[in-house]
């Protein structure tokens, strides 16, 4: 076998399925530390999802998304907008943003649910009417969005691409957003925004696959090169018998 592979056509399969190996073992290593991101942010959300809520005022401006987050304040239904291309349940909709207007004139982006798309995309739907009066709300606390150039005009009226400051109608007074997930009094005509679900079974399984496939080919490999051997060595046997 040794003879074979130094013979070209051995030497560049080999260089071949070396490579396919090494590939093979990079992409493995990639989906696994993939899974491990995953499961590092489902930790994190876990973590910051079953803490209690804190006050809006005591949060600092290092906040975390995610972070619970409890206010009170009253919606500025005019102000109302809706960021577009937000499926949720299988099903295409949009998230509802209104404003809240603190006690200390100061206001601050809510997304208060989730409203199904209508057939037609190239209007606004009805947005229900917030709760009137003083609110309490909480929910997580997330970091602005930065939208897609390409999302930032041709869009119907109070309709914008992303919960970015740049695009809506009052850049607010904090550098994030609340996602509402209780409401005293309760609102109605919304779905509250579902917890994202963070699965890293599909990474650790596409891990163990290029593991296979980096075997496959190195079983491949020396099947084929111990079948040529077999192969020279009777060929080698039956010309010295025909030569005696």
């Amino acid at each position: 076998m040794l003879a074979l592979l130094r013979t070209p056509r051995w030497l560049g399969f080999t260089t071949l399925v070396v490579a396919a190996i090494v590939g093979f073992g990079l992409l493995s290593n990639w989906q696994w530390h993939r899974a491990q991101e995953k499961n590092a942010q489902r930790t994190a959300l876990d973590s910051a999802t079953k803490a209690n809520p804190i006050e809006l005022s005591t949060m600092n401006a290092a906040a975390t998304d995610w972070q619970g987050v409890r206010v009170s304040g009253s919606y500025d239904a005019q102000g109302q907008v809706l960021a577009r291309q937000r499926p949720q349940g299988g099903q295409n909709g949009f998230w509802v943003l209104t404003p809240l207007m603190l006690d200390d004139g100061r206001d601050l982006w809510v997304v208060r649910g989730w409203l199904r798309a209508g057939s037609a995309a190239t209007t606004t739907p009805a947005i229900p009417d917030p709760p009137a009066g003083e609110v309490t709300l909480v929910g997580s606390w997330h970091q602005f969005e930065i939208i897609k150039e390409s999302a930032r005009s041709g869009l119907p009226p109070k309709m914008v691409g992303a919960v970015d400051p740049s695009v809506l109608p009052r850049t607010g007074n904090f550098n994030g957003y609340l996602r509402v997930v209780a409401s005293t009094p309760s609102q109605t005509g919304l779905d509250f925004i579902a917890r994202p679900q963070i699965d890293d079974s599909m990474n650790l399984s596409y891990a163990g696959q290029w593991l296979l496939f980096a075997g496959v080919a190195l079983v491949g490999w020396y099947f084929f090169l111990r079948r040529e051997a077999k192969d020279d060595r009777a060929a080698k046997t039956q010309a010295t018998i025909s030569a005696t």
